[in-house]
């Protein structure tokens, strides 16, 4: 069995040994670690180049910057000859057992068909001080292993999921996805499984330069003040995720299920219908978020369409 873990690193410095040394750390042994540099500025390189002089299972690609989704693509594109991709986050810390559990569960599935497995994590401080036990628990209630919830609301993360080799062959681009952990779970979920392991396997670092990290008081009261702020990144995610939805029509029409196929086009089409095919829509599916208040503002905003600026919604930036 090939194990490939794939980093994308940028301007790392500060957190990037830890993370290798974790992964040096793991019981199971047998792994290739790449690592693809997003064109950083300070001593990432240097650093990675230290490790790579002495644990031959460690690579090091310099390259040009273009952006965690497109980085994190090279790498599945261009190491695709493992059984199993693992994605790793160059600021988290992996516990030992990460490697030997998600491959463990592997046994139980089917793996000729496409299949991403991904585990909860525990949130830390920058210093690894544990904030919370369940990421998953505190930031989502529950994880989600179906495409109808997947389709509206990601619980993966992608330093804490691993796609065998039938998912990463199916990861054709790299437009119109919100994040590459999201964009491979509702594939996984269409097209094969979506499976959660119900334990913690790394440490997710929580600090000022995270691309996209755990929701925050801080976060949440910058919101509170400026409400607009709020409606504008409500209506990016809902709009983004009908396009990320759209690319599975795009990209796997033949692959997936009759069921699944009007689901999906349901979704993406859902803001072009008359309000009572808008409400039709959310029940005959139960389209929702994870918790109930989410899910009351979800449901009211597509059913009232209250501060939508339909085209000009997806001209704003990532949150």
């Amino acid at each position: 069995m090939r194990v490939n873990i794939l980093m994308s690193t940028y301007n790392g410095e500060k957190f990037v040994a830890d993370q290798i040394e974790s992964i040096q750390k793991q019981t199971y042994t047998d792994w290739n670690l790449i690592i693809r540099d997003d064109g950083s500025s300070d001593r990432t390189c240097e650093i990675v180049d230290d490790f790579v002089s002495k644990d031959n299972r460690i690579k090091l690609i310099r390259a040009e910057n273009v952006g965690v989704i497109k980085s994190f693509h090279e790498l599945v594109t261009d190491s695709n000859n493992a059984d199993f991709y693992f994605f790793a986050d160059q600021d988290d810390y992996w516990l030992p057992e990460k490697l030997s559990v998600m491959l463990e569960e592997t046994k139980k599935h089917d793996n000729s068909k496409p299949v991403m497995y991904y585990t909860d994590l525990k949130v830390t401080d920058r210093n690894l001080n544990v904030t919370s036990e369940s990421m998953i628990r505190g930031q989502s209630d529950h994880a989600n292993t179906k495409l109808v919830q997947e389709l509206t609301e990601n619980t993966v993360t992608g330093g804490a999921s691993m796609i065998n080799h039938e998912l990463a062959q199916l990861w054709q681009s790299t437009n119109d996805i919100i994040m590459h952990d999201w964009y491979l779970a509702i594939v996984a979920a269409a097209l094969g499984e979506l499976v959660y392991i119900d334990q913690p396997t790394h440490l997710y670092r929580q600090h000022d330069s995270n691309v996209l990290g755990a929701r925050t008081l801080s976060k949440r009261i910058k919101k509170w003040i400026h409400p607009n702020l709020w409606f504008e990144k409500y209506w990016w995610l809902i709009t983004a995720s009908q396009k990320q939805a759209q690319k599975l029509l795009t990209e796997n029409l033949s692959l997936m299920s009759e069921d699944d196929k009007a689901l999906v086009s349901d979704y993406v089409n859902i803001l072009k219908q008359p309000k009572a095919e808008r409400r039709q829509i959310l029940d005959r599916y139960n389209l929702r978020k994870n918790k109930n208040y989410h899910t009351s503002i979800f449901r009211t905003l597509i059913i009232t369409k209250f501060a939508y600026k339909g085209k000009k919604t997806n001209e704003f930036l990532q949150p």
